[in-house]
């Protein structure tokens, strides 16, 4: 699924092309209007993911725009760009519905941080949050395998992301343009799901008063997900091998054969071996879906995603509403102790509730509740933090500290500088990526330093 654009708005053509240039060069699909009636027009015409709008524009200006968004596009994210010292114009953009401000000058990383707090997303078009040297290893069988057209079975635990990998495939893969469609074989009653899947003609049963194509059908060209293969019961799973093998379909009630090209990805959060051995699945499908498999990692098992990926979490659930908070020092060394016996959904948990009781922009350790049937007792222990905060550290520690940022400082200025101020580059340099190097960053700005002038871009 492609990327929604980002819409900037801003009559000085100058000013606009250079937020367009950096804005693109970090990847992000752009496109501009030099006021707001040409805003408009155009978000008629498309939709974007969020709007940068200067406040004085004629004829429309910036607030006549921000109007009109929130009457018609109520969810959209605006950040509006205020003259410098016109804090009042701030205020009244805060106050008029924006989801944020810049006041002029800014600089670059500030704007491109900002777009990707607020802007919205398509879901899955992020693909897996991937940090951690095991889910890179996966990620990138993923992709090899993508480029194929073998069938794909993900195994791994419940809440361990095989949807988001299954999108992944498709979205990297030849049918990337064409439907991805999914299918829950365990949330679907038994007597349904051979209907869902294989479609039905008019009267093929009680209700069946119009023709329906299956899921398959409705995948044509494109890439079909079967979630919980091994929720089946052993009289599909016998049709679903035919309609495997034979790559055509019939539906209920019908009589016509019709050809399929869909490419099949199967999930299961059980040992089909196992179930092949007990003779709760088939041995044929088994091998038949087998083709291509993927092992996807629990949470405990990718320790250096867990942070990564509570900022992704928040950044979705803060989308169009308010300003996504970050986590403080203590808070990010709270989620990394934690001895994580559930999966992804305990950590959105987490951080869900977390938004809750921070009001802020910085979530602390205090707000993290963790699952009380296996947290550990320090875990509910706010009186005792894991880490003591930075005002009541031990000397040492404190100097230990401060010796690990300004190490950490010196390389990602040096590296930047070799890079020519690109954010991306200078991530790859360091072998991070860019998220953990906006991390990085915004944990530099909030222990109160500041990048050297040279290696950051400014818009005036």
């Amino acid at each position: 699924m492609s990327e929604l654009p980002i819409l900037v708005v801003e009559d000085d053509a100058d000013l606009r092309e250079a937020i367009v240039d950096t804005l693109m060069g970090h990847g992000l699909p752009v496109i501009e209007a030099a006021d707001g009636e040409a805003a408009i027009g155009m978000m008629g015409e498309q939709s974007v993911s969020m709007v940068i709008t200067d406040v004085q524009m004629q004829p429309m200006d910036g607030r006549a725009l921000l109007a009109h968004i929130r009457s018609h596009h109520p969810e959209l994210p605006v950040v509006m760009m205020t003259a410098y010292g016109t804090v009042e114009q701030a205020v009244d953009a805060m106050r008029g519905g924006a989801t944020d401000y810049l006041m002029k000058p800014f600089e670059a990383e500030n704007l491109v941080d900002m777009v990707h707090r607020h802007r919205l997303k398509a879901p899955g078009d992020s693909g897996p949050v991937a940090e951690d040297a095991n889910s890179l290893r996966v990620v990138e069988l993923a992709r090899r395998v993508a480029d194929s057209e073998a069938t794909v079975l993900l195994c791994g635990e419940s809440g361990t992301g095989k949807e988001v990998f299954a999108r992944f495939i498709h979205a990297q893969s030849p049918r990337r343009d064409k439907a991805f469609v999914a299918i829950n074989c365990a949330a679907i009653p038994e007597n349904m799901l051979e209907a869902v899947l294989f479609g039905y003609e008019k009267g093929a049963f009680t209700g069946a008063q119009a023709a329906h194509p299956g899921k398959f059908e409705q995948a044509q060209g494109g890439t079909l997900l079967l979630d919980e293969i091994s929720e089946m019961d052993l009289a599909l799973q016998a049709k679903l091998l035919r309609v495997l093998q034979e790559r055509e379909v019939e539906r209920l009630g019908g009589r016509k054969l019709i050809s399929l090209d869909v490419r099949v990805v199967a999930t299961t959060n059980r040992d089909l071996l196992t179930q092949v051995r007990e003779g709760r699945f088939r041995e044929d499908l088994y091998y038949r879906l087998n083709v291509f498999p993927v092992r996807l990692p629990a949470l405990r098992e990718r320790p250096d995603d867990i942070v990564p990926l509570a900022a992704h979490l928040l950044e979705q659930h803060c989308q169009g509403r308010r300003t996504v908070p970050l986590l403080s020092a203590e808070a990010e060394h709270r989620l990394r102790r934690h001895e994580w016996p559930g999966n992804i959904r305990e950590l959105d948990n987490v951080m869900q509730r977390a938004l809750i009781l921070t009001g802020g922009e910085e979530i602390g350790s205090d707000a993290l509740h963790f699952e009380s049937a296996t947290a550990s007792p320090a875990a509910f222990d706010h009186s005792e933090p894991d880490t003591p905060p930075v005002a009541e550290a031990v000397p040492g520690e404190r100097i230990l500290d401060d010796a690990l940022r300004d190490r950490e400082y010196r390389l990602i200025v040096d590296a930047l500088r070799s890079e020519g101020g690109s954010r991306k580059d200078a991530a790859a340099r360091l072998g991070i990526s860019p998220r953990t190097l906006r991390y990085k960053l915004a944990r530099l700005r909030e222990a109160g330093i500041e990048l050297p002038s040279d290696v950051g871009v400014k818009f005036a």
